[in-house]
């Protein structure tokens, strides 16, 4: 029985296979990454769930008040039910290994449910994260984090970006990074790591 829901594209991983959740980014939708990730690892479930928050008409994951600037209690309501969401998928695949990746606000959902379920993901790639506020210690130890940014990102500030490698270096996970000279943009290093991660 689920206990949360999305509306989400769903396809079941081949035995032995991981199963990947994909967060899309602000005005995305399920599609943004359902195919590219079925491309990448082929063998993979897939789980692409869809932000139930509109602003101005675009999918979120959870509510904010400004650029950068976010609705703390609205996110821990929403990673908490996102958390629940994973985990029943997570129990009808119980033998498969659990990836998520996401990018931008699907980042952030993302980030926010593995500082709350450190062991909920075996492996997690954030691509441009944005996290404003100062998390607590978690222990990270033997899962792989790649995060990836760029040094001219307007939406997510670099000084925010190399503190949250450190601190998720801090925790013990083994983090690899994909930085680029740019701005929000993702960039072909990005994705070239991002299927290592994935895959390799």
């Amino acid at each position: 029985m689920l206990t949360s829901t999305y509306h989400a594209l769903t396809r079941a991983p081949r035995k032995g296979a991981p199963l990947i959740f994909a967060f899309h980014g602000t005005g995305g939708d399920e599609h943004q990454f359902f195919d590219v990730t079925h491309q990448i690892a082929p063998d993979a479930g897939v789980i692409t769930p869809r932000g139930d928050v509109s602003e101005m008409g675009m999918a979120r994951y959870f509510r904010r008040t400004g650029e950068g600037v976010y609705d703390m209690e609205d996110l821990a309501q929403r990673t908490a039910r996102m958390v629940a969401f994973v985990q029943d998928h997570k129990a009808a695949h119980p033998y498969s290994a659990l990836y998520g990746y996401g990018y931008s606000n699907g980042a952030n959902i993302l980030a926010s449910v593995m500082m709350a379920r450190p062991d909920l993901f075996d492996r997690v790639g954030l691509l441009h994260p944005l996290i404003p506020w100062s998390p607590d210690p978690v222990d990270l130890s033997d899962r792989r984090l790649l995060i990836t940014a760029g040094r001219r990102d307007p939406i997510c500030p670099w000084p925010l970006s190399q503190r949250l490698i450190d601190w998720a270096q801090a925790q013990g996970a083994q983090v690899t990074t994909a930085i680029h000279d740019g701005g929000h943009d993702l960039r072909q290093p990005e994705l070239v790591a991002l299927k290592d991660l994935l895959t390799g």
